[in-house]
C-alpha cells in the first residue's frame, strides 16, 4: 500500500545516496544581499542541508525564501483564514484567526530574528507554517480529534503541520507536500523543542519516523535559533492578542489586570500619560508596550546566552544541550499570573466554553459518521477510504477533518445530521 492515511509509506521516498542526502542540485546560485551581514550561527542559504526531492534552485530567492512562499500559495495557508484561534465565526469578524495569528507571529519573528542578527526569511516561513496543522475550531476541535482518535494513535496539530508539508498537500508534478528545506522541517519538527532523547523512539509521531528513514532530522538535537524564535514569538503573540481580544469582547475589564506583574505596570503607565484615553487607545497602546516589553527580554536574555555558549555555526546552536533562544526567569516568573488570568478569565469562560463545547460535539459526530460510513466522504477521499483498514481509515478521516474550516464543518455538520449548531 503507498498511501495510508494520506501520508506515503516508505516506498514513496527515495533517499539520495552520499554524505549529502537530499541535497538539491545545483546548489544555491543567488545569495540575499544582507547574507554577509548575518551572525555566524544564522542559518545560510548557501549551507543549507538541501530539500528530499531535487530541484534546480531559484534564480531569484533564496530556498528559505522559496520555503515561506510555498506556505503563503498552500491550500492549508489560505483555509487558516476560517479557523478558529479561541473565538469561533459567529462570534464576530473582528477576533483573530489562525490566518491573522499567523501573520502576527512573522511580524515578530522578523523583528527578533534582524535584532539577532539571524535569518529572517526562515524564521518568517517557520511562523507562518507552525499552524497549519490546527483543526476546525482551535483547541476545542484538537481536543476533540484526539479524544476520538486515541484508539488510533491520537492527534496532534504539530504532527499534522509536519504531515501537510510532506503529504498532504498535492499540487506539485513531481512531489507530494512542499519540498520543504531540512532547516524548515526540522524547526517544525522541533517546535516544542527535541523529539528524541526526552522519551523512548517509540513515542516519536509515527508520520515523523517514517520520514526520518528518508531525511534524518536529528530528533535528539535542539532547532536552529531561527526556528526556537519563531516558537517563543509565538507565544508573544498569544498571549497579548488572546489579551487584546478578551477586552474587546467583554470577557473581562481592565480593571481586572491591574493587579498583574508587568501587565497592570503597562496600563497604569499609558493611562498616567494619556489621561482620557478612549478605551480602545489604551487596549492598544499597553497591548504593543506589552509586545515590546517582551520583545526586549527575548532579545536580552537569548544575547546573553549567546555570549556564554560563542556558537560559530548553527550547528554549535544545534548541539548546545540547550535552548538559546529565551525569556529570562525573572520575565517568565512576572508573566505567569498572566497565563493562569487568561486562562481562567477567557479560555474557561462561559461564553467560551460553551462554544467549544458544541464545537467538540460537531467535531466527534462527524469523525463517528465518516468512520462507520466512508462512502458519505467526497470523492478522492471515499476512493482512498476504501482499501484501508480501521486504522488507517481513521487517519484519512482525521486528516480530511483536520483540513476543514470553522464554517464548512458546522454546514457538513447541518447536511449530515440536519442540525445546524453555528451559523455559517
Amino acid at each position: 500500500m503507498d498511501v495510508v492515511g494520506g501520508f506515503p509509506s516508505e516506498r514513496c521516498f527515495h533517499a539520495l545516496p552520499g554524505p549529502k542526502v537530499g541535497l538539491s542540485f545545483p546548489v544555491m546560485t543567488w545569495e540575499p544581499p544582507n547574507s554577509s551581514h548575518l551572525a555566524p550561527y544564522a542559518c545560510l542559504p548557501g549551507t543549507s542541508r538541501g530539500r528530499l526531492h531535487r530541484e534546480p534552485e531559484s534564480r531569484s530567492r533564496s530556498c528559505y525564501q522559496r520555503d515561506r512562499d510555498r506556505v503563503i500559495h498552500s491550500g492549508a495557508f489560505r483555509k487558516l483564514k476560517h479557523k478558529t484561534q479561541v473565538f469561533v465565526s459567529p462570534e464576530g469578524d473582528y477576533y483573530r484567526t489562525r490566518l491573522t495569528h499567523s501573520i502576527e507571529v512573522s511580524q515578530i519573528t522578523r523583528t527578533v530574528c534582524r535584532r539577532l542578527g539571524l535569518n529572517e526569511d526562515l524564521g518568517e516561513a517557520l511562523a507562518l507554517a507552525h499552524d497549519l496543522g490546527h483543526t476546525c475550531f482551535g483547541h476545542a476541535g484538537e481536543d476533540a480529534l484526539d479524544d476520538v482518535m486515541s484508539p488510533y494513535g491520537g492527534f496532534d496539530h504539530n504532527e499534522q503541520t509536519f504531515r501537510i508539508v510532506t503529504s498532504l498537500e498535492r499540487r506539485y508534478a513531481e512531489f507530494d507536500g512542499l519540498n520543504l528545506t531540512w532547516e524548515c522541517l526540522e524547526g517544525l519538527v522541533k517546535h516544542n523543542g527535541p523529539l528524541a532523547g526526552r522519551a523512548p523512539t517509540s513515542s516519536i509521531p509515527p508520520s515523523i519516523a517514517l520520514f526520518q528513514e528518508a531525511m534524518d532530522l536529528e530528533l535528539a538535537t535542539h532547532a536552529s535559533l531561527e526556528a526556537q524564535i519563531a516558537a517563543l514569538c509565538d507565544d508573544i503573540a498569544y498571549i497579548n492578542h488572546d489579551l487584546d481580544d478578551g477586552l474587546r469582547a467583554g470577557l473581562f475589564e481592565i480593571a481586572d489586570l491591574m493587579d498583574l506583574p508587568v501587565v497592570g505596570e503597562e496600563f497604569r503607565s499609558v493611562r498616567a500619560r494619556y489621561p482620557g484615553l478612549a478605551q480602545g487607545r489604551l487596549i492598544h497602546e499597553s497591548v504593543r508596550r506589552l509586545i515590546g516589553h517582551m520583545v526586549d527580554d527575548l532579545v536580552t536574555e537569548t544575547q546573553s546566552r549567546l555570549e556564554r555558549l560563542r556558537p560559530r555555526s548553527s550547528k554549535d546552536v544545534r548541539d548546545a544541550g540547550h535552548t538559546s533562544g529565551a525569556f529570562s526567569s525573572v520575565f517568565l516568573e512576572q508573566i505567569e499570573p498572566l497565563r493562569g488570568f487568561l486562562f481562567k478569565g477567557m479560555y474557561r469562560h462561559p461564553r467560551v466554553t460553551e462554544m467549544t463545547d458544541q464545537a467538540k460535539q460537531v467535531v466527534r459526530r462527524l469523525f463517528g459518521k465518516y468512520l462507520a460510513e466512508p462512502g458519505s466522504l467526497p470523492g478522492e477521499w471515499r476512493e482512498m477510504a476504501k482499501s484501508l483498514d480501521d486504522g488507517d481509515r481513521a487517519r484519512l478521516v482525521a486528516d480530511y477533518i483536520a483540513g476543514m474550516t470553522d464554517r464548512f464543518a458546522s454546514k457538513e455538520h447541518e447536511k449530515l445530521f440536519g442540525v445546524r449548531v453555528f451559523e455559517a
